[in-house]
C-alpha cells in the first residue's frame, strides 16, 4: 500500500517533489531516488525546473522542521534522564560551536549521510529554528537547485552522472566539512584570544 501511495505521489510531477521531500525529511524514508526523480522532472519539462527546486527545498524545509520540533519537545527530557558522567553536555556543547557543519553537508550533498540523526539533534540541543533553517535552507537551495540546472543542461546523462561521481561527491562532502570546520575552529579562537 506504502508503495502504491508514493507511486502516485510520483505521479504528481511537482506537487510529488513537495510532498516527497516533506515525507522524507520528516523521518520518513522514502524508497523513491529523490534526486533522480527531481532530475528527471527536470529532464522532461525543464521550463518548471525552478518550480520544482522550490517545490523540494520548501517540502524538505518542512519535513525537517517538523523533526526538529518533535525532538526539540521531547528529546531534552529523554536524554537527560539518560545522561551518564555528563556526556551529553560534553556533546552538546560541541554540537553548538560545530554542529550546524554535521547539518549543512548531508543537506547538501545528494549521497546518503545521516543526516536525520543530525536534525534530531539539533532539535533536541535547543539550537534556535532561525539558525537550522538557514541552514536547511541553504544546503537544499545549492543541492536541488544544482541537480534542476544538471537535469536542464545534460538532460537524461545528469542522474547517470551524479552516479558515476558518487566517490567524488563523497570526498567533497569530507573536504567541505573539514575546511568548514577548520573555519569555525579559526573563528573561535581568535574570539576567545
Amino acid at each position: 500500500m506504502l508503495r502504491q501511495f508514493l507511486a502516485y505521489l510520483e505521479s504528481l510531477g511537482v506537487w510529488g517533489v513537495l510532498a516527497l521531500t516533506f515525507i522524507d525529511s520528516a523521518g520518513i524514508p522514502v524508497t523513491v531516488g529523490l534526486d533522480a526523480y527531481l532530475i528527471f522532472l527536470c529532464v522532461r519539462q525543464p521550463e518548471s525546473a525552478l518550480l520544482v527546486t522550490v517545490a523540494a527545498v520548501l517540502g524538505s524545509a518542512a519535513g525537517n522542521i517538523v523533526l526538529y520540533t518533535l525532538a526539540r519537545r521531547g528529546g531534552q527530557r529523554f536524554l537527560e534522564k539518560r545522561d551518564q558522567g555528563g556526556r551529553i553536555r560534553k556533546v552538546a556543547h560541541w554540537f553548538h560551536r560545530y554542529g550546524m557543519l554535521t547539518v549543512f553537508v548531508p543537506a547538501l550533498v545528494p549521497i546518503p549521510l545521516p543526516l536525520k540523526a543530525f536534525v534530531i539533534l539539533t532539535g533536541v540541543f535547543g539550537v534556535r529554528p532561525v539558525i537550522f533553517l538557514s541552514t536547511i535552507f541553504l544546503a537544499r537551495i545549492l543541492r536541488y537547485g544544482g541537480e534542476a540546472w544538471l537535469g536542464v543542461q545534460m538532460g537524461a546523462g545528469a542522474a547517470d552522472y551524479l552516479r558515476q561521481h558518487a566517490g567524488r561527491l563523497a570526498g567533497f562532502a569530507v573536504a567541505l566539512f573539514a575546511v568548514l570546520y577548520a573555519a569555525a575552529w579559526l573563528v573561535e579562537r581568535r574570539r576567545r584570544g
